[in-house]
């Protein structure tokens, strides 16, 4: 009896039927529960409206009977219709005990409780709006409902709240991010469509502007692209792709930066299409927000670079990758090498503040397990419009030459990536040098050992970074950088040795034809960078044969050709490992006298009408002392005949070994090529050349009877009779006599120190074939 006044205006009647277990009875039930809420509604008895109301809740709905909750659901639901449009006047607790039943373990009850929320939003209509945020959170739960029934009846709510949504201006967009950010990151195949599917409707409302908060829920987005089912994916990809439109469209409103590193991790990611997507995306917002996309280089660098390397498997991300890179790189402008040293009065106020909040993107890490964090994180970076940007943006150029030495430094990453660093630094050489050359110490060994690379283009681009830094104005320093400077030209870890004894060879007897090889267009970094260089081909001899005549052409090329042998004979001058110098000075005659691209270089000592030239001259012939032969031939390029030949009469005094003989071998091979032409011609002339008729002879007697032999006496067999060719003026001086007289040479002191180059060669070869025998009579006993 007290219940049933309890539970009044409910009669007992209605309260049997409503938690009778067949649903027609409580069907019934909820016919009268309408009726009589009409009728309150009518007499606007609102006290008796809410009590009905609370008495469904309580007593049925959240009741622990199942057959009253399912009576309390149908009972909410005729409520609502009764009310009509006074049900939002109810709403909180019309919809509140429904919700609760979303997570009965009941299947059907579920269903009803569906079914309930249903009948309630249809008659609310827009009035729902103000509890969107419990309605989707419940339909979010629902929609990965593991019964089929449950989760049909979720879809058609789901449905009816769209229309809603689509139809109301009152859409609480704010409120709302929030919940879908936490959703978004769900794991589960139904609640990532339910969540696209929201995504998709709430883009298509003019009203409603979601663009301005895509950076809450892009990283969750690119995530959901990953997704397994090929549905969810193509869902997503069609939102993504809806949302780039719109970036296109109104590019002023993006907010780019705070995206920036969500692109950045995404572009790193295993999965293909989240690879290919947010490359994309990258290249877009590299395109259309241009300089405020700079803080982020080392971090876009980090994601682009090794995409370079890509075969034809994903051939689709490498093209988007090299568009994206090659953007970027022209972000950098000359003014990025002033920007931070510029108008210091104007900028020291506002520079913490920019500096900081432009250095944190940079230090993002790539982790994908802390993709939620980053993608919060962004919201701290300013956003700068087009009007501006250049002005505030400034280049972080430590992040990104971090990033490049790392991709540069990685023996695994792939040719083409490390093509494109090298692009890079020489970009950024010759964009922001003054910049650039604080971190040339630190890249400078990296470059000299990609010298070493398996790949010709690589070596190529990297000896045109070098010769760049070699030659640009901003690499010189105040200090000197001739053949005699200290440590800070040569640091230590690197350099070749250069003994105590060495200043000793540059006596007054030269006349002051021996200076510092480096003039106005090379800087303090070209010596340094010529010593290091050798010092690399002494300590890989296979770099010195396989690369080195390619290395050293290419540099003649690039750089100053009279500069570079004058600072390595120079170099060579100083060296104590005498057979590297012989091997160099070797290679760098074969160089002198076989390459086009020292045909200048050779009609300058042809001649040696100039002082440069027979200072040039005087310093190639001090290091080509260490090897005889050669000696001998740069003697023959600059027809020092006489002087060619004394060095030959020289050569009885020396030790021969077949590698000797095989180099005058070699040289009789030369003197046949067309760079000797002109020797040959002066055969001809054998009154005025009668020293190098010697000089020849003297070659020939030093051979063995071998095929060079016959080469060069057939070649003494066509010298003519000096009776048969002379001419009626007998009073010609001679050409060479008198040039050799005017060159001001003193070839007495350079035969000299001949002598004193081979004593040591003959000294050293002595104490390895003693320490060799040592060496054997150990392994004997």
């Amino acid at each position: 009896m007290n219940a049933e006044r309890d539970l009044s205006p409910l009669t007992p009647g209605v309260v049997r039927a409503l938690t009778d277990k067949l649903y027609e009875k409580r069907k019934v039930a909820a016919l009268e529960i309408e009726k009589l809420v009409r009728e309150f509604v009518a007499q606007n008895n609102t006290s008796q409206i809410k009590h009905v109301i609370q008495i469904l809740s309580q007593e049925f709905a959240l009741s622990q009977h199942p057959h009253s909750r399912k009576g309390g659901l149908i009972g909410l639901a005729a409520c609502s219709i009764a009310l009509g449009k006074d049900s939002g006047l109810y709403l909180k607790e019309l919809i509140e005990p429904v919700l609760t039943c979303f997570n009965d373990a009941d299947s059907r009850l579920r269903y009803y409780a569906c079914e309930a929320l249903y009948n309630i939003v249809k008659v609310a209509r827009g009035s729902v709006l103000p509890h969107f945020n419990v309605l989707f959170d419940g339909l979010s739960k629902l929609a990965a409902d593991p019964d089929p029934n449950v989760k049909s009846g979720s879809e058609l709510l789901d449905r009816l709240l769209k229309d809603i949504v689509t139809e109301s201006n009152q859409f609480d967009l704010v409120g709302f991010i929030p919940l879908l950010r936490e959703r978004i990151y769900s794991n589960n195949q139904y609640a990532r469509q339910f969540i696209i599917s929201w995504i998709l409707v709430l883009e298509s409302v003019p009203d409603i502007n979601l663009l301005d908060y895509l950076p809450e829920i892009l990283d969750g987005l690119f995530q959901i692209l990953g997704d397994n089912s090929k549905e969810i994916r193509k869902m997503c990809e069609v939102a993504l792709g809806e949302f780039l439109k719109e970036i296109k469209k109104n590019p002023s409103s993006v907010k780019f930066a705070e995206m920036a590193n969500i692109l950045v991790i995404h572009c790193q990611a295993a999965d293909d299409l989240i690879q290919l997507t947010a490359m994309c995306w990258m290249r877009e917002f590299i395109q259309l927000a241009g300089r405020v996309m700079l803080p982020y280089s080392s971090g876009i660098l980090t994601a682009v670079l090794p995409c370079l390397s890509y075969d034809d498997r994903k051939k689709n991300i490498k093209e988007v990758a090299n568009v994206c890179n090659q953007s970027l790189m022209k972000l950098v402008i000359p003014e990025d090498d002033e920007m931070d040293e510029a108008k210091p009065s104007m900028t020291i106020p506002a520079e913490p503040t920019s500096e900081e909040s432009l250095s944190k993107p940079e230090a993002v890490t790539t982790g994908e397990s802390q993709l939620v964090q980053a993608s919060r994180a962004l919201n701290q970076p300013l956003f700068f419009p087009c009007s501006c940007e250049r002005i505030q943006v400034t280049l972080n150029l430590d992040g990104i030459v971090q990033v490049l030495d790392y991709h540069l430094s990685d023996t695994s990453i792939g040719m083409m990536t490390r093509i494109a660093v090298l692009k890079w630094l020489y970009h950024l050489y010759i964009k922001t040098p003054r910049k650039m050359f604080r971190h040339t110490d630190s890249l400078f060994p990296i470059l000299l050992r990609t010298l070493s690379d398996e790949s010709d283009e690589v070596i190529l681009k990297d000896l045109e970074l070098l010769a760049e830094i070699a030659s640009s104005p901003a690499g010189q320093t105040e200090e000197g950088h001739g053949p005699s400077d200290g440590s800070d030209v040569r640091p230590g870890p690197v350099e070749l040795h250069v003994p105590a004894r060495a200043g000793q060879l540059s006596s007054s007897s030269t006349k002051g034809l021996e200076c510092s090889p480096s003039t106005p267009t090379m800087n303090s970094y070209f010596y340094k960078f010529m010593i290091n260089l050798l010092k690399r081909f002494s300590s890989e001899r296979k770099l010195l044969e396989t690369r080195g005549a390619f290395i050293i052409r290419q540099l003649c090329l690039l750089l100053n050709a009279e500069n570079i042998f004058h600072s390595m004979a120079d170099i060579l001058l100083r060296e104590e490992d005498l057979k590297f110098a012989s091997t160099m000075v070797h290679t760098l005659n074969t160089i002198l006298l076989t390459s086009s691209e020292l045909f200048q270089l050779r009609n300058q000592l042809k001649d040696l009408k100039t002082p440069e030239s027979r200072n040039l001259f005087c310093c190639l012939y001090r290091s080509w002392c260490h090897n005889p032969v050669t000696t001998v031939s740069l003697c023959f390029l600059t027809q020092n005949y006489k002087h060619a030949y004394d060095l030959i009469q020289k050569f009885g005094d020396l030790e021969v070994t077949v590698d000797f003989l095989t180099e005058v071998d070699k040289l009789v091979q030369l003197i046949e090529c067309p760079i000797f032409t002109y020797l040959r011609l002066q055969l001809l002339d054998v009154k005025n050349n009668p020293y190098l008729i010697k000089a020849l002879y003297g070659l020939l007697m030093l051979l063995p009877q071998s095929s060079a032999f016959q080469l060069l006496s057939h070649r003494l067999q066509c010298v003519p009779n000096p009776e048969l060719m002379q001419t009626t003026d007998n009073t010609k001086p001679s050409t060479n006599f008198k040039r050799t007289a005017a060159s001001n040479i003193d070839y007495t002191e350079l035969l000299q120190h001949f002598e004193k180059v081979q004593n040591k060669h003959l000294e050293a070869r002595h104490q390895r074939a003693g320490r060799a025998e040592q060496l054997d009579r150990r392994v004997v006993l």
